[in-house]
């Protein structure tokens, strides 16, 4: 009977305890959100997202178009506070924020995932950014982008993308690899190996073209990548046209000779 009782008393002290440390938890969350902290990691990057639509959409004409009418903008503020909850070890909520996020702009981003500031996700539909992916500071996606893993291992299986990247609709970027600063993905790449700063990416899977410092292309001159494919057809064909010139040449020596 006594340890019955010594039981009961145990549990109803428990029971007395929880709303303490509910309290402190609740005081603990609140506090982060009323300090400078909760401004320094939401509303400075959100700022910075805002700023960054006028540099690189000509189509922004005003505030009020872009703070209504650009779902890459609403889906980084979702993302902002989904990831500012996730941080402080809350699993529901965040992961509803970015479900919410996905049903109203098309774009997914998991609540885990790093990204830096001035970042513009043009147009935005069917872009998935997974949970271990890290995005650098004023980079810039276009809309079918994947920042996905490959196979089923935890910890970090997604890419980490620099500064200053472009990264062209439809590509996509798989597993744990680094795309350095200023590089340029095209459109619908498929990258699996890391990448060096100032590269460019294009094809199928993804080939690495050197940074030509004598060919400056601006980030958003699209219709300037390189076409790997072509050059190296267009090297063939001069090729077997130079070895025909020589065939030719050979056969008509040969006929002369005869004569």
């Amino acid at each position: 009977m006594q340890q019955y009782s010594l039981h009961n008393r145990n549990r109803s002290r428990d029971k007395k305890c929880e709303p303490s440390r509910l309290c402190r938890v609740k005081n603990t969350f609140l506090q982060n959100l009323f300090s400078g902290a909760f401004f320094e990691s939401i509303m400075e990057p959100v700022i910075s997202d805002f700023r960054i639509i006028f540099e690189r959409d000509p189509a922004a004409r005003s505030w009020l178009e872009v703070m209504f009418c650009y779902p890459g903008l609403h889906a980084l503020c979702f993302h902002r506070i989904a990831h500012w909850l996730y941080r402080r070890e809350l699993a529901f909520i965040p992961r509803l924020i970015s479900h919410l996020a996905r049903f109203l702009t098309g774009i997914e981003i998991h609540p885990g995932a790093q990204i830096g500031q001035g970042v513009f996700i043009d147009h935005g539909m069917g872009v998935v950014i997974g949970e271990t992916a890290i995005v650098g500071d004023n980079t810039l996606i276009y809309q079918g982008v994947t920042l996905g893993g490959t196979g089923k291992q935890t910890g970090k299986r997604h890419p980490t993308i620099g500064k200053n990247v472009v990264v062209g609709a439809g590509a996509k970027v798989l597993g744990n690899i680094e795309v350095g600063d200023r590089v340029r993905i095209g459109a619908h790449s498929v990258v699996l190996r890391d990448v060096l700063p100032d590269n460019t990416v294009v094809g199928v899977p993804g080939r690495n073209i050197p940074h030509n410092p004598q060919c400056s292309i601006l980030p958003l001159e699209h219709g300037k990548l390189p076409d790997v494919e072509g050059e190296m057809i267009r090297s063939l064909l001069l090729r077997i046209q130079n070895l025909e010139q020589q065939v030719e040449i050979f056969t008509n020596s040969a006929n002369q000779e005869s004569k």
